[in-house]
């Protein structure tokens, strides 16, 4: 359930784009929405209620100030930028056990209760479990339920992206019937699969990756978001990494990995 941060009546969300992450390996989308929070400056308009994930707290994530920096945040956000009718739901926790499909179920109710025009879903699925095929293809990939419409499917075959790929449910039993195999995904083939049978558009973004340092691989997939939506400009360059630049990361990430060895080890 989402709930206004001034308490005030629901946002008109209406034909906004919802922008969201997976908990998936590497936590990639979740380190993606980061990047697109912070380099938009986005601003807080609520939080999404749910008993489904573990409850978290801690200080603002995107701080530029010592007055912001006390703020505090939770395990699901909503932010906003009503200009660019985008919306984004950051989530901070991973989810309890059994509460997969009744976290879609509320999702997917708010997104049609909002009207959103359509759900973006940033995720990711162990590299190491890859197919001989996409082991020799780009990392990327993406997923479009059917009711996005056509020419959203015409430009990303303009953009010479590629589909992920349906594998046999029964490998060397039954070849003929094919599923999505998305290991360490998370919610990810849930929420699809439910989009797709409620007549959601939904487009997932999905980057094959191994536990680790993720940030080159955030930046990799915020890079994949940003040469659909253009949801930030840069110059173009030709090279990735001028494209990753343009992208401000949090003030959070400086202890991603922890602090620093203290100096009385040595």
């Amino acid at each position: 359930m989402f709930v206004s941060c001034d308490g005030s009546a629901r946002p008109d969300f209406k034909d906004f784009t919802l922008l969201m992450p997976a908990v998936s390996v590497g936590n990639i989308g979740q380190l993606a929405i980061d990047l697109v929070i912070s380099t938009l400056r986005m601003t807080k308009v609520g939080y999404f209620y749910t008993d489904c994930l573990v409850p978290m707290v801690g200080n603002n994530p995107y701080a530029t100030t010592e007055e912001n920096a006390t703020e505090l945040c939770i395990n699901a956000e909503v932010y906003a930028m009503p200009p660019k009718e985008l919306v984004v739901l950051q989530i901070r926790s991973p989810f309890i056990k059994n509460k997969y499909r009744h976290f879609c179920e509320t999702l997917l109710s708010w997104v049609k209760s909002c009207r959103f025009a359509k759900v973006v879903l940033l995720s990711s699925s162990h590299a190491y479990q890859r197919n001989d095929h996409q082991l020799r293809t780009t990392s990327l990939r993406y997923l479009l339920s059917p009711a996005v419409p056509k020419p959203v499917q015409d430009l990303m075959q303009r953009l010479n992206w590629r589909e992920l790929e349906r594998v046999a449910a029964f490998p060397g039993v039954n070849d003929d019937e094919k599923v999505f195999h998305i290991p360490g995904g998370g919610i990810t083939k849930l929420l699809f699969t439910e989009s797709c049978s409620k007549g959601i558009q939904m487009v997932v973004l999905l980057k094959f990756c191994s536990e680790g340092d993720n940030i080159p691989d955030a930046l990799v997939l915020a890079d994949y978001l940003n040469e659909w939506l253009q949801v930030t400009t840069y110059q173009q360059s030709g090279c990735s990494s001028a494209q990753s630049s343009k992208w401000k990361m949090p003030s959070s990430w400086k202890l991603l990995f922890g602090s620093g060895l203290p100096p009385a080890l040595f």
